[in-house]
């Protein structure tokens, strides 16, 4: 954004000069009418799921019932600011989950585009390959505002929702039985999923192999945006600076600069073939998953426990990561509550490219499971 510094929530950052121009997709809204209001805070580096960033303070989710919880990140300030309604949208960038993570956890609709739908040119990157830009809302409909005008349509989208009679739609059925969903995201998934039933749409419940072949892929041999951020940030890595950066991210960073060539290598081409193979697989159905298996967990915990933040920051991603992975555009949803009132959320994904129809068919599905 011109006249401010892009930190990218790094204190190491924070000297830098102001940008001279507007990202391109800051330009786009602006000739559009929209007024940017501020910057957001995020994860340092949108290297996290949590939100947490010791430099310049972490958001508090506006849903917290008593004691503070996370707001998710990395797009954190963005989601906390359209959850608290300073604004009605909000920009972010999804690597591995950062803008469908946040949403879900503040009860928000999220979308993360196919990568490069969008202009990256003045969006300070993570991981090139899997970097995607999006917007936070409170609708489905304004997140297709967002998509028309970043696409500079000249004839808006259709912002009534259609008819999902005969729509498919995949529920990973290894997802709905794992027992790190906690019982109120499983229950309200599937009452989302008897909804749309209801509506005509047909409901294939099944394990989605590639979606469950490519969390294996990332458990057995790394995540391929580990190795793409650490090649970024090396340089200020093998630097005295490097001394500024919040520990737990440099500890990410760092965890990736031994990773053989031939390992990545594997994990293009593993890729690719994953990509295939989702194609085939839902041959025009939308998978179905919860975005994140459980709500918001508290803040102060995750401040003092080393290993409470890294098993809770990989549980947080584990479901929207593999979408990254695969380059799928995807939606979340609010889905309900659970006794407290902490938001669940679904998410709607579809092969890379197809963000339109993903887009049409999520404009309907929020018709008909938006909360009571």
């Amino acid at each position: 954004m011109a006249g401010s510094v892009t930190t990218a929530g790094a204190a190491v950052r924070n000297n830098l000069s102001p940008a001279l121009l507007d990202a391109p997709s800051v330009g786009l809204l602006a000739r559009s009418g929209m007024v940017s209001l501020g910057k957001t805070n995020l994860s340092e580096f949108a290297y996290s799921g949590l939100g947490l960033n010791p430099h310049f303070g972490t958001p508090i989710n506006p849903n917290s019932d008593g004691s503070p919880r996370i707001p998710g990140g990395s797009s954190s300030g963005s989601a906390v600011a359209v959850a608290n309604r300073t604004v009605p949208i909000a920009m972010g960038t999804d690597t591995a989950g950062s803008i469908r993570v946040p949403a879900a956890l503040n009860g928000l609709v999220g979308f993360r585009s196919t990568s490069r739908r969008y202009s990256r040119d003045g969006v300070f990157p993570l991981a090139l390959t899997l970097d995607s830009v999006g917007p936070l809302t409170r609708s489905v409909r304004d997140a297709l505002v967002i998509d028309d005008l970043l696409c500079a349509r000249s004839k808006p989208s259709s912002l009534i929702p259609r008819s999902l009679a005969g729509q498919r739609f995949l529920l990973d059925q290894a997802v709905l039985e794992d027992e790190r969903v906690t019982p109120a995201v499983r229950d309200n998934l599937l009452r989302a999923v008897e909804a749309l039933r209801a509506s005509g749409a047909l409901i294939e419940v099944k394990p989605c192999q590639a979606f469950q072949a490519t969390l294996l892929l990332t458990q057995q041999q790394g995540w391929l945006g580990a190795a793409e951020a650490f090649a970024l940030h090396q340089p200020l890595l093998d630097s005295d600076a490097a001394s500024q950066l919040d520990p737990r991210v440099r500890k990410r960073l760092e965890a990736a600069r031994h990773m053989p060539a031939s390992l990545l290598v594997n994990l293009y081409a593993a890729r690719e073939r994953l990509q295939e193979q989702l194609t085939l697989e839902l041959d025009g159905a939308l998978l179905i998953t919860p975005t994140v298996a459980h709500v918001a967990p508290p803040l102060v915990p995750l401040l003092n426990d080393e290993e409470l933040f890294i098993q809770t920051n990989l549980a947080t991603l584990r479901l929207t990561m593999p979408g990254s992975l695969l380059n799928m555009p995807g939606v979340s949803l609010p889905s309900g509550s659970d006794a407290s009132g902490l938001p669940t959320a679904v998410l709607l994904s579809a092969p890379a490219g197809e963000d339109a129809r993903l887009l049409r068919a999520a404009l309907a599905v929020e018709a008909l499971i938006a909360a009571p």
